[in-house]
């Protein structure tokens, strides 16, 4: 069956691995012609709502998941401004992909995601522990001379409040709350990298696939090493590297036979080898 793409931002995916700005995306994905009445067929649609960095592995989801389900219709509602919890308790959606789990819906981890910490390329500070990210984004370290550096001052890049990167960044390493309200904001983990790339005193934190694709494609940022251990996604994967955050689905506890194949199908061999490109597949429980 083929596969028809209503919207031109996606043939220009691939292009969300760069730096480049972000777009509000609400994309449709469906398949052409008629419901099949082939045995094991899906009908009606599954609406899946996010704000973050995984959009692309998202998509590819859907993608062999409408393949090996016959009239399975799958849109993907995504922008950094969306609440997804929200838009799932509204039934605006079935799905939201978050990091953080909510008391009114069922969470489903499908993987691990590290949260990067990056600076430009030229600042020499390489290794620093996890209680100083924590004083670096509360305030309580202000200069580059605490850690090590330049004599400059450290300016923050930090995340909107909507998005669970900050929520779990903020969680994990105690500073709930505290990031000082003078930190600049930026909406995406490629507009967060790009101001940081050529300021020796910035830092901020993204999703650890998005930054390592940015030192591939040779963006001049560096991460740094936390606690003595490399951000990787080996590390990630088997908890040696703590600053991570899960990506789950989240749905209400009760949800259509649709739904219920799409998160089976992210479990799969074939979802978490597709995961596995950009995130650490999910292994279990935080150590």
């Amino acid at each position: 069956m083929k596969l028809v793409w209503q919207n031109e931002t996606l043939r220009r995916g691939k292009r969300l691995r760069g730096i480049c700005g972000s777009a509000a995306l609400c994309i449709s994905l469906t398949l052409a012609g008629v419901l099949f009445s082939a045995s094991g067929a899906l009908s009606g649609a599954i609406t899946i709502a996010g704000n973050g960095p995984e959009l692309r592995v998202v998509e590819q989801l859907t993608r062999a998941f409408e393949k090996s389900h016959l009239g399975a219709v799958v849109e993907i509602r995504w922008d950094p401004s969306f609440h997804p919890i929200a838009m799932v308790t509204s039934g605006e959606a079935d799905f939201a992909v978050a990091g953080q789990a909510d008391p009114s819906l069922v969470a489903i981890p499908i993987a691990w995601d590290g949260i990067a910490v990056v600076v430009d390329f030229t600042n020499p500070v390489k290794e620093v522990t996890s209680q100083q990210v924590a004083a670096m984004f509360s305030g309580r370290v202000t200069r580059w001379t605490d850690l090590g550096g330049t004599d400059n001052r450290i300016e923050l890049i930090d995340r909107p409040p909507n998005q669970h990167i900050r929520g779990t960044f903020e969680t994990v390493l105690g500073i709930t709350g505290k990031i000082p309200a003078s930190a600049q904001v930026r909406r995406s983990d490629q507009r967060a990298i790009s101001s940081v790339a050529g300021s020796g005193s910035a830092v901020t934190y993204a999703s650890l696939g998005v930054a390592l694709d940015a030192v591939t494609y040779g963006v001049g940022v560096a991460l740094l090493i936390i606690d003595g251990v490399e951000p990787a996604r080996q590390t990630v994967k088997d908890g040696r590297y703590r600053l991570r955050r899960p990506v789950m689905l989240l749905r209400k506890k009760e949800s259509a036979p649709k739904a219920e194949a799409f998160a089976t199908f992210a479990l799969s061999k074939e979802g978490q080898d597709i995961v596995e490109e950009m995130f650490a597949p999910y292994s279990g429980p935080e150590k």
